[in-house]
Formats: C-alpha cells, structure tokens, sequence
C-alpha cells in the first residue's frame, strides 16, 4: 500500500538544470572562475549556498569572500535563474509525468515536492500543476540539504505520512541518499550507476508507469 509519492523537481518533474548552469556560469565568469557543464552535475541536488561554496573550492577562491558577500552572491545567481525560468509552461513539463500525476491523484495517494529549489512553488505555477501536490517542502526552512534527508523527513511530516508507505523519486545521487536515509522506497531517474544505490532505476521519466511503480512496490 501507497500513501504517498513524493517528487524531486530538477530533472523530475521538469528540466532547469540547464537554467541553473547558465545562472551558476554567469556568476562565476564574474569572479573569475571557469565552470563547465561537467561540474555543474556535481550540484545536481544541492542547496543554493553550498553550490556556491563547491564552485569558489573549485576555484580556489573558498577564503577571498565575507559570508556577506557569499549571500549577495547566491541572491544575484538566484535572480538571474528566476529572470530565466519565468519563460517556463506546461510544455517544460518532462515525458509521462503529467500522466503520472493524474493516476495518482485519481488513486486518492498523496502527493509532496521535496526539492533544493527555493523558487519551486513557481516553477510548479509556471507548469500549471501546483494544484496535484498536497504539501510543498520548503527548502529554506531545511537546516541540511541533501544528502541528508530533512527535505523529505519535512514532506513526509507534512503528509502526514509513514516512509515506509512511500515512494521517493529523484535522479541525483544526493537525492537518493537522501530518500534511502529518510527510509522510503526509491526510485532513481537517470543513470545506473550514479544511481545505483537507489531501489529502482528506470533510464527517464517515460518509464515512470503508475501500474508499473505500484506492482513493483507492492512485491
């Protein structure tokens, strides 16, 4: 038995990974450092300001910068990502997912977001299916980002729901640590190895199949 899925936004539900490289990029060009399209994949899943702190290690740049003007930072990177995602419709929305979301709301199951994202309530807007989720983590709020599982520790709690009952869905390896430690069933979206440590692992979002996923889970 299933009470809840609880969905991952990046690379889940739509794609603004890209959105997040182009913000991330224009601000590092900014304080003279390079990053590429590899690197950012290291921040698939992480919060606003450690990413931040990963890409000025990367750069050797950790000790040149006030925790205050770290923030300034994050916030110019964060308002040049919402200037780019504002352009965002249901067409964004990822192969089979809003098919997903209609068998499982006609089931009675519960539905949550559990994402780093702290412009995801928008995002969903943007995409026309905030009104499917039930409860909507706030990342802000979460005193750890993933790996650690208080994102969805906060879902599950809002759902007012039993891990164990639950399924996960993300396609970052931080992602499905952070499921597999919050105790819920995993499914990874992307590649079988950097994934490997999830339940399930279906290569994209095409073979997230309701049927499927509710007879897999309940073996």
């Amino acid at each position: 038995m299933i009470d809840a899925f609880i969905f991952d936004l990046d690379g889940v539900i739509t794609d603004t990974a890209e959105y997040h490289y182009l913000a991330w990029k224009e601000l590092a060009n900014k304080i003279g450092i390079e990053i590429d399209r590899e690197f950012n994949e290291t921040l698939k899943g992480v919060s606003r300001m450690e990413s931040l702190e990963r890409i000025l290690v990367h750069g050797n740049k950790q000790n040149d910068f006030t925790i205050e003007e770290k923030e300034k930072m994050a916030n110019d990177k964060n308002m040049y990502y919402v200037s780019l995602i504002e352009n965002i419709t249901p067409k964004d929305i990822l192969p089979g997912i809003s098919k997903l979301l209609e068998n499982i709301k006609s089931n009675n199951i519960k539905i949550g977001l559990a994402s780093a994202s702290k412009n995801a309530t928008m995002v969903l807007n943007n995409l026309k299916l905030v009104n499917y989720f039930d409860f909507i983590a706030d990342a802000s709020k979460c005193k750890n980002s993933k790996p650690a599982p208080d994102i969805f520790l906060m879902a599950l709690n809002g759902l007012n729901v039993e891990a164990k009952n639950c399924i996960g869905i993300e396609d970052a390896y931080s992602g499905i640590e952070a499921i597999n430690t919050s105790g819920m069933y995993s499914v990874g979206v992307g590649d079988k190895e950097t994934l490997k440590n999830a339940n399930l692992v279906v290569e994209d979002t095409t073979y997230l199949e309701f049927d499927t996923l509710m007879d897999i889970f309940n073996k």
